[in-house]
């Protein structure tokens, strides 16, 4: 009864911060609910820059900047044989988008001056809309072999929304760029999808986070949403970067020559893959 007088007593605005800050926390970063009118058709098979010839694999986490999912999978990547790098962003995580593109291209080039043939970027939720910002500002085509990116918000977020229109103090430069429709994600969106390196978007149609699941669609990629690959899997935003049927789509997608949407037939082969043991090194 107290805890229930306690909330009542709270003015609006401060109950929505409290609210939105509990989903921040459940989810480990902002992610979106937008509606977008994207194709829902299947998606071609697109081939990789630099063919068989796989580079070093650098992971972008989401706002907050967060690495402990990302560990994980990076873990699960060196298992196999690759190079995995998980990107520190600048500060808390909530910062400029810019200067977290800015960081993730000094990991890119780093890797390029080492002997690394193009890389791979997995962005992670919001480390997703970082991908996609730095492959504009930085060239990207010709330093990625390929973007992978895991229930991205790529179409901005209603959480960050709801931050500006009710505790604009409460949203950073990054909560702020992630609005929907803010000048950052209109001025992505209008690039052209002919010169980007080849893009797979993962997403789950559980996740609680991003509503609707699908604005994590984006033009030009290959759109791949997990129940269609596994009907009837549960899969949680939070769980992106270590389900194993991820984590399997992500290991064969690495050591592909092209990128192609895995089918029915291949669930119990990509979750056994997933699921395999990380040697550790």
């Amino acid at each position: 009864m107290r805890a229930i007088g306690w909330w009542g007593g709270l003015s609006r605005r401060r109950r929505m911060l409290i609210a939105v800050l509990a989903l921040l926390a459940a989810a480990g970063t902002v992610t979106g609910v937008v509606v977008w009118a994207g194709s829902l058709g299947g998606s071609p098979a697109v081939t990789s820059a630099g063919g068989n010839r796989p580079g070093d694999v650098l992971l972008v986490p989401g706002y907050g900047g967060s690495t402990a999912a990302l560990d994980v999978l990076a873990a699960r990547i060196r298992s196999a044989g690759q190079t995995a790098i998980v990107v520190h962003l600048a500060g808390d995580g909530t910062g400029d988008l810019q200067v977290q593109a800015n960081v993730l291209n000094g990991y890119v080039s780093q890797a390029l001056r080492s002997g690394s043939a193009p890389v791979t970027v997995i962005g992670y939720s919001a480390g997703g809309v970082v991908a996609w910002l730095w492959d504009v500002e930085y060239d990207g085509v010709a330093k990625a072999r390929q973007i992978i990116t895991l229930g991205s918000p790529l179409h901005g977020a209603q959480l960050a929304a709801i931050g500006q229109a009710f505790v604009p103090g409460e949203c950073p430069a990054a909560c702020q760029e992630l609005v929907p429709g803010s000048a950052m994600l209109a001025r992505l969106q209008h690039t052209s999808t002919g010169t980007r390196p080849p893009w797979l978007s993962l997403w789950t149609t559980d996740d609680q986070v991003v509503q609707p699941p699908d604005s994590a669609r984006l033009p030009g990629a290959v759109n791949v949403p997990l129940q269609t690959v596994c009907p009837g899997v549960t899969i949680g935003h939070g769980q992106l970067p270590t389900a194993p049927l991820v984590v399997g789509i992500v290991l064969r997608t690495l050591h592909s020559a092209s990128i192609t949407a895995p089918s029915a037939s291949q669930c119990r082969s990509l979750v056994a893959l997933g699921a395999a043991a990380p040697v550790r090194r």
